[in-house]
C-alpha cells in the first residue's frame, strides 16, 4: 500500500522537475561579462560621419558592439578596431549580422572628414558616431563611462584618457555584454555567436 502511494508521489515529482526544467532556458556562458537585464546603456541618439541621426534600432537583427574612443588615440582604440576587424572576418557569412559603433570622445578634433577615414582603415561598415559636448557628457553618464582630456605641449596635441571596453547588444538591442580591453578575437567571435544563435 506505501509503496504504491510513494511510487505514485516520485512518478509526479519527477513529470513536475521535467517541466520545470523544460522552463528554465539553459544560461549561455560568455567570456565577456554578462550585463542581461542591466537598466542602463539602453539607447543613444548621435550623427554618424554622414550627418546621419542613428539610434539603436536602426541596427535591430545585427548584433551590436559599441565602443568609445577617437581617431588620435596610440593604442587601445586601434586596436580594439583591428580585433573587431578580424571578429567580423572570422565570422564569416554571418559577419554582415556584426556591427561596429565608436562612439568619439574627441568630437572638437574628430570630425566627420576625419572618422570616415579612420573607419574606413579598418572596415568601411563600422559606423562613427559624433556627439556634441552636451551630448557625450550625458551619454557616458548613462553608459558609465569615462573620459578625461590630458593636455599636452601644445592647445590640439592633447590625448583623451577613456573607457576601453565595449558595450555588446543582442539583436533586439537589448544590453548583453561588457568586454573589457583585450579580450581578445576568439573569445568575441564565440560571445557574437551565442548572441546570434539566441
Amino acid at each position: 500500500m506505501h509503496k504504491r502511494h510513494f511510487l505514485q508521489w516520485a512518478g509526479a515529482a519527477a513529470l513536475v522537475g521535467t517541466s520545470l526544467a523544460a522552463c528554465t532556458e539553459a544560461k549561455p556562458n560568455f567570456n565577456a561579462v554578462d550585463m542581461t537585464g542591466a537598466d542602463y546603456a539602453k539607447d543613444f541618439a548621435l550623427t554618424d560621419a554622414e550627418g546621419k541621426p542613428r539610434t539603436l534600432q536602426d541596427f535591430k537583427g545585427k548584433v551590436v558592439v559599441l565602443f568609445f574612443g577617437y581617431a588620435q588615440c596610440p593604442d587601445v582604440c586601434p586596436t580594439t578596431m583591428t580585433e573587431m576587424a578580424q571578429v567580423k572576418q572570422q565570422l564569416g557569412k554571418d559577419g554582415d549580422k556584426l556591427q561596429v559603433l565608436f562612439v568619439t570622445v574627441d568630437p572638437e578634433r574628430d570630425t566627420p572628414e576625419v572618422m570616415k577615414a579612420y573607419m574606413g582603415a579598418f572596415d568601411p561598415s563600422f559606423v562613427a558616431l559624433i556627439p556634441t559636448n552636451e551630448q557625450l557628457v550625458a551619454m557616458a553618464k548613462d553608459y558609465k563611462a569615462y573620459y578625461k582630456k590630458v593636455d599636452g605641449k601644445t592647445p590640439t596635441s592633447y590625448s583623451m584618457d577613456h573607457s576601453a571596453a565595449s558595450y555588446i547588444y543582442d539583436t533586439q538591442g537589448r544590453l548583453r555584454l561588457y568586454a573589457r580591453y583585450g579580450m581578445g578575437v576568439a573569445p568575441m567571435v564565440a560571445d557574437v555567436k551565442t548572441l546570434l544563435a539566441s
